[in-house]
This record gives C-alpha cells, sequence and structure tokens, in this order.
C-alpha cells in the first residue's frame, strides 16, 4: 500500500488569524437551560458543524465497576470527529459544569486563538456556558481533542477525567486499502497518589544516556500517580464486544494513548503492525513490528492481516494493566477458543525504523533545551525545570517567521518525556545520536537520559505553547510558551 494513499499529510501552511473566531457566551443571570450566544440572531439560530458538551457522565468499565467522570457528549470518549482538510467547520462547545474548561485540537495549525490553551490567550469554556469555535482543520491525519486545563492536586480535573476523543482530519486522497476501521484509546482509570512511580517504559532507558549526569540527585521524590483501573476505549478486557474479524481481512488500527501519565506498549500475540503513520502524519518507510510504545498524546496508525485464526488479547504487556483491563478482544469468524496472550519478544521502540536516510538543510538557528527534576520542589510532588527555571520562560525562546529551528531536546532525568510542541509540526533529526529524516510528529517521548533533535519551520505565528505532556509534569513546571519575534 502506498502511504500516500493511506493519508495525506497536508502541506505545512499559515493560516491567517482571520480564517478563525470564537464567539462566547454564559448563562443569563436567572434563567436555566441553553445558554444565549452574544452575537448577531444569525449566528444565534445557526447550526454548528460538530456540538461537544461537556457534563457528567458515567463509565461502565465492567458490570461491576461504574465510574464517574466528565466527559464529551455522555460517552468516554468522545465521538470521533471527521472533517475534510482545508473545509472551514463550526463547533460549539457547551460547557454544562460548573468549573472553567478548555478544548484543544490536538496535531492541529490554528491560530492560538483558538488552539484551546489558556497560556496562549484561549478563552476559557464559561462555567454553564458555551463557546463556538471556527476554523479551517488542517493538516489530514489522525488527530484529537481533550481538555488542556490545569489539574495540580486535583485528580478530578484535566486529563484526568474522560475529556478526550479522536478527531480524523480526512484528506481528498483515497484513504488507503483496508477492511476494517477501528479506534482504541489506551486509558487508566481512579487515579491516586502514590509514593513510587509506576511505568512501562523500563525499555525505554536501555539503550544510550547521553544526557546522564556524573552526579545524581538522591533526595527523595515526590508523590506520583497510580491508578486502580485500565481499559481500551469505555471498556475493560473481557467486558465490552470483542472486535470482529475474518480471516484475510487487512484492520486499520488508529491507536491513542489517551493516558494523563503513563507510558505504554501494546502487543497483539500472532500477529504484527505494519506502521504506516505516526502522530497522524504517514512514516517515509512503514515497517512491521511486534509491539508498539506509545507515550501520553502519540497516535499511532498501523495496518493488522488478520492470518491466525482464533482469539487473541490486543493489550498493554505490563500484566498488572492488561490484567486490571487494558486490553480487548480480537475475534475471528467461527472461532470458539480461549483467548490468547502471549508476551512478545522483547525489542526496542525505534522512531528511525521508519525514517529515511536523508539529511535535513542547516537550520537557521539552534535551541537546546535541558529538562531537570526537582525531587518534592513542590512539596508534596516534584517540580520540573526548563534550562533550569519553571515555566513561563518569558521571552526566552523566540522564533524568527519562516525561519527552520533546531531543537535539542536534553532529558537529564531518568522519566520517559512526551514532549508536545502545540500548532506545529517537527521532524526528527537523531535520537540519541542515531540520524532520521522524514518523521513528522506533534510529540516525541525522550528516552530517560537520553537527547532528541527536532527541526520545526516556524509557520505558524502567534504563542506557541511546548510542553511535557503527563500531567503532573506540566502542572509543576514542565512548560514553556515560545513567541515569535
Amino acid at each position: 500500500m502506498d502511504r500516500r494513499e493511506f493519508m495525506k499529510f497536508g502541506g505545512v501552511a499559515a493560516i491567517e488569524l482571520g480564517a478563525a473566531k470564537l464567539l462566547m457566551s454564559q448563562t443569563q443571570p436567572g434563567m436555566t437551560g441553553m445558554p444565549a450566544m452574544q452575537s448577531s440572531a444569525a449566528q444565534e439560530t445557526s447550526k454548528a458543524d460538530f456540538t461537544l458538551r461537556i457534563a457528567p457522565v458515567a463509565v461502565e468499565l465492567t458490570p461491576t465497576r461504574i465510574i464517574s467522570t466528565i466527559g464529551y457528549n455522555g460517552a468516554v470518549p468522545g465521538p470521533v470527529l471527521r472533517m475534510k482538510e482545508g473545509k472551514a467547520v463550526t463547533v460549539d462547545v457547551i460547557n454544562e459544569t460548573d468549573v472553567p474548561e478548555l478544548v484543544h485540537w490536538h496535531g492541529l495549525f490554528l491560530p492560538a486563538e483558538v488552539d484551546g490553551v489558556e497560556e496562549e490567550n484561549t478563552p476559557m469554556v464559561p462555567p454553564r456556558g458555551r463557546i463556538r469555535y471556527q476554523f479551517t482543520p488542517r493538516p489530514a491525519g489522525t488527530r484529537w481533542y481533550h481538555t488542556h486545563t490545569m489539574a495540580g492536586s486535583d485528580l478530578h480535573r484535566g486529563a484526568y477525567t474522560g475529556q478526550f476523543g479522536f478527531l480524523m482530519i480526512e484528506s481528498a486522497n483515497n484513504p488507503g486499502n483496508y477492511d476494517q476501521e477501528v479506534f482504541l484509546a489506551l486509558r487508566e482509570w481512579e487515579p491516586f497518589f502514590n509514593p513510587e512511580e509506576e511505568d512501562d517504559d523500563e525499555e525505554n532507558n536501555a539503550g544510550p544516556q547521553p544526557e546522564r549526569p556524573k552526579i545524581l540527585d538522591t533526595n527523595p521524590s515526590g508523590l506520583e500517580v497510580g491508578y486502580q483501573m485500565f481499559s481500551i476505549n469505555d471498556k475493560a478486557l473481557g467486558s465490552g464486544e470483542p472486535i470482529r474479524v475474518r480471516q484475510g481481512q487487512r484492520v486499520l488500527m488508529h491507536f491513542l494513548n489517551a493516558s494523563a501519565s503513563m507510558n505504554r506498549r501494546i502487543a497483539l500475540p500472532g500477529h504484527r503492525f505494519q506502521i504506516v503513520a505516526l502522530d497522524g502524519n504517514p512514516v517515509p518507510k512503514p515497517q512491521f513490528v511486534e509491539a508498539i510504545d506509545m507515550g501520553p498524546a502519540e497516535r499511532v496508525d498501523a495496518i493488522v492481516e488478520m492470518n491466525q485464526p482464533g482469539i487473541w488479547i490486543l493489550g498493554a504487556t505490563t500484566d498488572d494493566a492488561r490484567n486490571g483491563g487494558m486490553g480487548v478482544l480480537i475475534e475471528y469468524a467461527n472461532q470458539h477458543k480461549q483467548p490468547q496472550w502471549i508476551a512478545p519478544p522483547k525489542s526496542p521502540w525505534d522512531y528511525t525504523f521508519f525514517g529515511s536516510a536523508g539529511t535535513q538543510p542547516v537550520p537557521d538557528a539552534t535551541i537546546d533545551m535541558i529538562f531537570q527534576k526537582i525531587p518534592s520542589g513542590a512539596g508534596l510532588f516534584n517540580s520540573w525545570t526548563v534550562n533550569g527555571t519553571e515555566y513561563p520562560h518569558d521571552r526566552e525562546f523566540v522564533l524568527k517567521q519562516g525561519a527552520r529551528h533546531r531543537l535539542v531536546f536534553r532529558n537529564r532525568s531518568e522519566d520517559a518525556h512526551p514532549l508536545h510542541m502545540h500548532r506545529h509540526s517537527f521532524e526528527l533529526v537523531e535520537i540519541n545520536g542515531k540520524a532520521t529524516a522524514g518523521v513528522m510528529k506533534d510529540t516525541v517521548v525522550v528516552p530517560g537520559y537520553g537527547r532528541a533533535t527536532v527541526d520545526l519551520v516556524a509557520d505558524q505565528p502567534g504563542l506557541t505553547l511546548f510542553h511535557c505532556h503527563i500531567q503532573q509534569h506540566m502542572d509543576y513546571g514542565f512548560r514553556a510558551l515560545f513567541r515569535y519575534a
């Protein structure tokens, strides 16, 4: 299958600020029900292309485990939103909770005013109010939408809630040769503060550690976040409907790590994943792998050929997460066997597998970014610094419009960090000294004590937030605001 037939990665083009708008309102005093739009009558009565309602929702993970959270349109994940690349849309976001909210359109090239980020001066959706977003979606590919509020010590806010969903930006090209399409979001539930770190990234730190300090900080670490329940989408393993397939089918699987904090590895015994896109962007060299590693916010698109009849468990490779619910059954037609799980062989996840051997143009500027943990620097919790200081880094990181900037991410902590740049995509240059080209992403996991280098073309003027996509890290200092000169 030609990767361009799967999903075209749209050209990087700036969007004029006037192409995106926000219309905002709150419920008037004494009124109940739907808030009124503070706009013209035509705008007030016009129907949006999409509507998202932020409200409490009950999620039945198993028949005996029902949790309460906040979600979109009464479900978790929220509805799959399908938009056409380059075709303007309107989205009404109605906040039926008592706290302000934000909806971030992750991976889209949008003006800061509609990106859904407080640091970029996007207005919040007021309690019992609404906002109408108007924008032109691009680039094509698997994106997603989610809340972008801070949580701090409140495990009922931000990414700990059920506010997330898939966003598919479809190109005019043929979407590819497959028989079935499924959307699979990895998720943990019932968070609690834990004195010990839990993660699936033990293999991420097995390689070179070029940024490991000669002297490590041995002060006691602050509290981390652990979880009691796990799922793929809204069901724990064995509680939902299986994915039903037939022998010979080609299934396109859209994976999303919707976790607030956990790096994950997943596998499907007896089958291999042909990776065709990372973060929604087609890779130069589609490759087969036995398992997929994903940091929070990363997406992976993979084709799986169904050629091993039986009933298999697609799930997390760590026993506690999979046995706790992070899995789904793959059931072939006319099969009545017991579900099978076989641990995949240990193998490194390497972005460079999917890249080309070319080189990038010489950058116009280079920006070094050093990330460090301060154990218990925020009292009960760790704090994080970028180049020695916490957010906001006022005017420290400046981009020149049209220039190619090389960002060097130096991770001087043992944690594997999923680093996200808003409103832009970047090209991977090297991971721990291993060069690559052509791999475009918006989120990259930098291994513990590791280094990643990316090239970013500054073609989206306006405030741009950069942060670790682990909620707790972002809340306690691990973010920076880029500005255009």
